[in-house]
């Protein structure tokens, strides 16, 4: 995929016309006729050629007075994988929109994330989006809104001010001009809408572009549960949240088409916030297709490809949290990482009310486990050193990990504390950085696949050969991992 696709009109036109749902979210066919704006795999007849105009984002569409179509919804499409795979300031700027910055902060609260001005960010996101960061908020919003709208009994009111807008006139004058429906009217064109019995509780769909493998998606989340704060149930990887405004608990269910969410919330206007972690924890904006192709070039890693196509990186929902626990887990087994967590979390996580299963806390913050004894960790000394200087950078500010954060300045400043190696830095920028070049060229289960496989099995070699594999190096290493028998591999029964 190119940036900026949805200037490649003849590629665009072809993508509508063959109906293909690989480019949902890619980019937006607005027809100038209708007034309407669609996903490319819209199921109705495409419009003539010369009608359609292309907008790179929903936000877009909406500013130039196109209104969302009610066949195929377009916001509810899989997210653009530019994203998530690149690490530049526009990119960087999406995923803080899509975490709810500029409702919670403003733009110059976005801007100064970034390190920019106002001015530059508005600019370069208007030039490469055509909306600027109110817009797309507002978008957000408006998505978040029809979600509620069709998913709850909730008044319009609590709504309103749930999907974060003003005031109630804003809602309705919204809703209408995005959707081209009241309120009421959304509400009542939905089927069946489910109650919940759960006070906060909220049911929904996310898509992804197929193919999804779900077997080292969740099997991996699974096997590396940190109990209380993680667990597979009834088929579901469920775990506890901490959100801007509250609390929340996931439990996230493969399907076919789509994964199910349940999710559970002291305070709804963390939803689209949640919605947004969850996502990046599953990688579900990724473009399959367009990683595997990549990888299929090298011979001897197209049958596991070809085996097991669409397999993604599992994440995280919080940055720091994964920091911490692969701290924890150098060195060790994977159930020694888990019972060292365990520890943390029994001691200084905050409790949690989980009516549905055996969620007991949140994770702990960093500034709660800056109270820990270091005396007190079951550890070698040069490890308790690493945690304490972690948690102490994290808590100071020193160091910030988000989904903001300039991967290769996120990489200097790890690799610059002590008992930070290229393993640490490189796991955590594969899966809570979401750097999808990522590569872990000094794993023993890399360097073992990789023998198993006829590929080069020195770390500096492996290297080398992975250079084909750019950019995704880490969904490369999610197939050499697969090779091997351990738990993280298999979907739980």
């Amino acid at each position: 995929m190119q940036k900026g696709m949805h200037f490649d009109r003849e590629r665009c036109v072809r993508a509508v016309r063959s109906k293909d749902a690989r480019f949902d979210g890619w980019f937006f066919t607005a027809v100038l006729t209708t007034r309407i704006y669609c996903r490319p795999s819209c199921p109705v007849v495409p419009p003539k050629a010369e009608n359609m105009t292309f907008y790179p984002s929903a936000a877009a569409c909406q500013q130039a007075g196109f209104r969302a179509c009610k066949r195929c919804r377009p916001d509810t499409s899989p997210g653009s994988p530019e994203w998530n795979q690149r690490a530049d300031l526009v990119a960087r700027a999406m995923r803080l929109i899509a975490d709810g910055v500029v409702d919670r902060e403003g733009v110059p609260g976005l801007a100064a994330r970034l390190g920019y001005s106002t001015r530059q960010v508005e600019r370069q996101l208007l030039t490469e989006l055509g909306a600027g960061p109110l817009a797309l908020a507002r978008a957000q919003r408006a998505q978040t809104a029809r979600l509620l709208v069709e998913t709850t009994g909730l008044p319009m009111a609590e709504i309103a001010f749930a999907a974060g807008f003003s005031s109630i006139r804003t809602f309705n004058d919204t809703v209408r001009e995005v959707f081209a429906l009241a309120p009421s009217a959304l509400r009542a064109r939905t089927p069946r809408r489910q109650t919940a019995s759960t006070p906060g509780a909220l049911s929904l769909r996310l898509p992804f572009r197929a193919p999804l493998n779900p077997d080292n998606l969740f099997g991996h989340l699974a096997a590396t549960a940190v109990p209380g704060v993680e667990e597979w149930r009834d088929g579901a990887y469920r775990r506890t949240l901490r959100l801007p405004y509250g609390h929340g608990i996931v439990a996230l269910t493969p399907k076919p088409d789509h994964v199910a969410c349940r999710l559970v919330l002291s305070d709804l206007r963390d939803l689209p916030v949640a919605i947004s972690r969850c996502r990046r924890l599953l990688d579900l904006d990724a473009d399959p297709v367009a990683v595997d192709d990549q990888l299929r070039t090298d011979p001897l890693l197209a049958p596991l490809v070809d085996k097991a196509p669409g397999r993604r990186v599992p994440r995280t929902v919080d940055e720091a949290e994964f920091a911490i626990r692969a701290v924890l887990g150098q060195q060790v087994s994977t159930a020694a990482a888990r019972t060292h967590a365990a520890r943390l979390v029994t001691a200084y996580g905050e409790p949690v009310d989980d009516p549905d299963g055996g969620l007991t806390h949140l994770f702990p913050a960093p500034e709660a486990l800056a109270e820990v004894d270091p005396d007190s960790l079951a550890m070698p000394r040069t490890r308790r050193a690493t945690f304490t200087t972690l948690v102490g950078r994290l808590t100071d500010g020193t160091l910030h990990l988000g989904v903001e954060s300039d991967w290769s300045e996120a990489r200097a400043r790890l690799l610059a504390l002590p008992g930070f190696g290229p393993w640490t830095v490189d796991v955590i920028a594969m899966r809570a950085l979401g750097d999808p070049d990522a590569f872990l060229a000094t794993d023993l289960g890399i360097r073992r696949a990789a023998q198993e496989l006829g590929l080069p099995a020195t770390p500096s070699a492996l290297t080398a050969r992975a250079a084909a594999w750019r950019p995704w190096r880490a969904y490369a290493v999610q197939y050499l991992w697969a090779t091997d028998s351990h738990p993280i591999n298999f979907l739980p029964v």
